[in-house]
């Protein structure tokens, strides 16, 4: 096969007589399927639509896939699609009628034809939505706690809900300005449930103490203070106990809570709770029993429906798969492993103390358990009963055998940056691995895909003289696809903190097991590799090559080229390319990025969470407001030539900062902007305008700055602008163009990659001379990496050199973090470069 692809002349793929049309054929297949699918419009948080097209068989998670690649969600597992069978929307319908998508189910079978919208929501509240990783995550929080507060969720004090709406009032509108905000400036805006003016006024004099906080400062603070209402997260089932009276039960990332009145009155954690069971319109549940008891506790309610009964317990079901058994880990320093007092002895760690919601339920003094219900309403294990539908049974969202740490259970170390881990969106993306060397030893930190397995296999220890080696690594594994890799030859050392160098085979394929069966699955490696190990820098683009068969010597650099677009086609095809993607650190192990944190520049960031690396980071040498900007130099060297494209990828300009960024275009002789966003999307603010209008002119301490023309484009993607700039100290003055891509959607990608290449094409053209190009988006790393990898690639792909996107990728991040964001714009630039490069050979054949 490999000698067949290789010994493929150019004149193959010609338009010659004969031709089989594959891409019109598959095109139109498509377009075919499409009429035979399904739309579904799901609507947002922030009150837009869109409609998705799914293939009439396809699961839940196909429409989910597309809903998060479409927000461009990286932390996903937080969220869900719900939909109500009596097709009202989420606010007017019970608990007992709203549905969430099952990503295992048909899509169709659960939906039916229905033409109403499903609904994106959050579907798990974490304790603490501000630890949140990322920024966009935590907007969609604040949008739903919004959310809830307006249609009345929850109850809470007025004066919390006049604070936590004065931070929506900073996040929307900015600093108070007397000038532009009137008497009845908050009138327009819904804000909090009857709202008055009175309360309008409270509102707006506490507006006015946020004075200097980003909109994403301000929903942080809001997520802050929401966290800690009573019923922050809770969905409210109506209920009664065995006296009749009426309760609300709550199901929460702590556990079942139970209300009165709107009052928390007991709470029952999902690490007391042992089983959950309904029958009828029973519902159940059975705590553990401690030490001091002789029997179970059964607590009893009912429910006012059947179908109210099964939608608790469901609900209970999937809170405790998530928090209990797929739970995201706040940060923490891992501990060191136990030692062995003997070799051979495997020692098991101590027993994890009680988290703080352990609730302790006391017995009342009698020697017979509390019943829940009367004689005639005794448990029975037909009819959707007690052993039937408990927790031990399996559930839909991809529930692993093993138990991991509850998210909330133990406080976060001093040493922990208060983050959440990223959740995994399947199994087969379980956290990461870790790198610790020493005297040159690698730790390996792995978790067993979906199948329970880590993909590796050992040999030795036939002795204790024998070492035990790596024999094979399974293809795309966690083995295969963590950082560092394990490899074939690496001799294991330790596993799990267990001295294995003099271990026997037996004794290692037993710790290997009992790590699998762990409550987390987590297995430690620490290994002596085979062959010298650099860690990070080892990480390999490609993990294979197409290589001929026989002599052919080393190949051409259009050989080289034509190879590594196979290499690329088959990875978009597999799906290989976008596994390598995400093993990637997003932000360089080794890159501090202190100056972004201190006070004097915190709010100079867009965004809390990304800030420029110090070694790279742009310094203004004369800025009126201090030297910091929030932007790195990236340079970008084209292989085997003396070309090397330099850009300084910087967010998009703050009010604030507007004068920082013009200072940095002066001092850095910049000639050419780049701008990769609209100002505003969606309704957010993604970039200041920072420019004057057509004919004006802005002014400022160290420059001046005049548009000279406007221009858009036929097609109405770009706008380009011609400024100029002058020096005020020197009054010496340079021409500016500005190229504004206005085209890109709000979230996602484009839909093709030809708009895109013409604009890339126009920024080459207009680059002059050595000085680097701005390049931004909004927060200066998404757009911007998709813009710096396209015109590399173009580069290479001109002077027959071979494309590897993720070394590109790679290079970018060692000079600015997190550059090309998420998946979704890696596939589509990646798309975007054989495009490239099948429209280069095209017209080649063609001259």
């Amino acid at each position: 096969m490999v000698r067949m692809i290789e010994s493929v002349s150019k004149r193959a793929f010609s338009g010659s007589s004969g031709t089989y049309n594959v891409q019109a054929l598959e095109l139109a297949a498509a377009r075919e399927r499409k009429l035979k699918g399904l739309n579904v419009t799901v609507r947002f948080l922030d009150d837009t639509e869109h409609v998705f097209h799914v293939e009439k068989r396809a699961k839940g998670a196909v429409l989910l896939e597309q809903v998060y690649q479409h927000l461009e969600l990286v932390e996903k597992d937080y969220f869900g699609l719900q939909y109500s069978d009596d097709r009202c929307s989420p606010n007017n319908s019970s608990p007992e009628w709203m549905r969430w998508l099952d990503p295992s189910k048909s899509i169709k079978k659960q939906l039916g034809n229905c033409q109403y919208p499903l609904y994106f929501r959050v579907k798990f509240y974490v304790s603490d939505p501000s630890k949140l990783q990322e920024e966009y995550t935590r907007y969609q929080f604040y949008l739903q706690l919004r959310r809830d507060i307006l249609e009345e969720r929850f109850h809470l004090p007025t004066s919390t809900a006049i604070l936590l709406a004065s931070y929506t009032v900073q996040s929307e509108l900015g600093d108070y300005q007397p000038e532009e905000h009137g008497p009845n400036y908050l009138s327009n805006l819904q804000l909090v449930p009857g709202q008055t003016e009175d309360i309008e006024k409270k509102i707006s004099e506490l507006h006015k103490l946020h004075k200097g906080q980003l909109p994403a400062d301000a929903e942080f603070n809001f997520l802050d203070h929401a966290k800690k209402i009573e019923m922050y997260g809770v969905e409210l089932h109506k209920a009664k106990d065995n006296t009749n009276k009426e309760l609300q039960l709550g199901v929460t990332h702590i556990g079942l809570v139970v209300f009165q009145n709107n009052i928390r009155i007991n709470v029952f954690s999902w690490s007391k709770i042992m089983k959950i069971s309904f029958k009828r319109k029973q519902f159940f549940i059975q705590l553990r029993r401690e030490l001091s008891e002789s029997y179970d506790t059964l607590l009893g309610f009912n429910m006012e429906t059947y179908r109210s009964c099964k939608t608790l317990w469901k609900s209970c079901v999937e809170h405790h798969t998530f928090f209990r058994l797929h739970s995201p880990r706040i940060r923490q320093s891992v501990p060191p492993p136990p030692a062995l007092e003997d070799k051979g002895k495997i020692l098991t760690a101590p027993a994890r103390p009680p988290g703080p919601y352990a609730h302790k339920v006391t017995s009342l003094g009698t020697k017979e358990p509390k019943k829940a219900w009367t004689e005639d309403s005794c448990i029975s294990d037909d009819d959707g009963g007690f052993l039937e539908k408990t927790l031990e049974g399996p559930f839909s969202p991809g529930i692993a055998g093993r138990v991991m740490s509850y998210a909330d259970e133990e406080p976060p170390s001093p040493t922990s940056n208060g983050l959440y881990d990223t959740p995994p969106y399947s199994i087969s993306h379980s956290p990461t691995s870790q790198i610790v060397e020493e005297d040159g030893l690698v730790t390996i930190v792995l978790y067993p895909d979906e199948d329970g397995k880590y993909g590796f296999n050992v040999k030795g220890g036939t002795d204790p003289s024998v070492p035990i080696l790596v024999s094979r690594v399974a293809p795309n594994t966690p083995a295969d696809k963590g950082t560092p890799r394990l490899s074939e030859g690496d001799q294991l050392i330790q596993i799990n903190g267990h001295d294995v160098s003099h271990a026997l085979h037996q004794d290692v394929v037993k710790l290997i097991q009992g790590a699998r069966a762990t409550d987390s699955g987590k297995l430690v490696l620490t290994v002596k590799p085979d062959g010298h190990y650099q860690g990070l820098e080892e990480f390999e683009e490609p993990p294979y090559q197409y290589v001929p068969a026989g002599d052919l010597g080393p190949p051409s650099p259009g050989n080289a080229l034509q190879q590594s677009m196979l290499l690329l086609a088959d990875g978009l095809a597999s799906g290989a390319l976008l596994a390598r993607y995400d093993t990637l650190y997003r932000k360089h192990p080794d890159m501090t990025c202190d100056e972004a944190a201190k006070s004097q520049n915190v709010n100079k960031n867009r965004y809390r969470d990304i800030s420029p690396y110090d070694a790279t980071r742009v310094i203004l040498r004369n800025g009126p407001n201090g030297d910091y900007i929030n932007a790195n130099y990236v340079n970008m060297a084209i292989s085997n030539t003396t070309l090397e494209n330099r850009y300084i990828a910087t967010q998009g300009p703050l009010p604030s900062t507007t004068e920082d960024f013009w200072q940095m275009v002066l001092e850095e002789d910049c000639n050419l902007i780049v701008m990769l966003t609209t100002l505003v999307e969606r309704g957010r603010a993604k970039c200041h305008k920072y420019w004057p209008n057509v004919g004006e002119v802005l002014t400022m301490q160290n420059a001046i700055v005049k548009c000279v023309s406007e221009e858009t484009d036929p097609s109405e993607s770009f706008v380009f602008r011609d400024f100029v700039l002058v020096d005020v100290k020197n009054d010496q003055s340079r021409e500016i163009k500005h190229m504004q891509y206005i085209a890109w959607p709000d979230h996602g990608v484009p839909d093709s990659p030809q708009q895109f290449l013409s604009f890339t094409e126009k920024v080459r053209e207009a680059r002059k001379g050595d000085a680097p190009v701005v390049v931004h988006c909004s927060a200066g790393i998404g757009r911007t990496g998709v813009l710096v990898l396209m015109e590399t690639a173009l580069c290479l792909i001109e002077t027959g050199e071979p494309v590897y996107p993720l070394e590109i990728v790679k290079t970018m991040r060692e000079q600015r973090a997190m550059m090309i964001q998420n998946a979704s714009q890696y596939r589509f630039v990646c798309e975007s470069v054989y495009a490239a490069y099948s429209e280069k050979m095209s017209s080649q054949e063609t001259t």
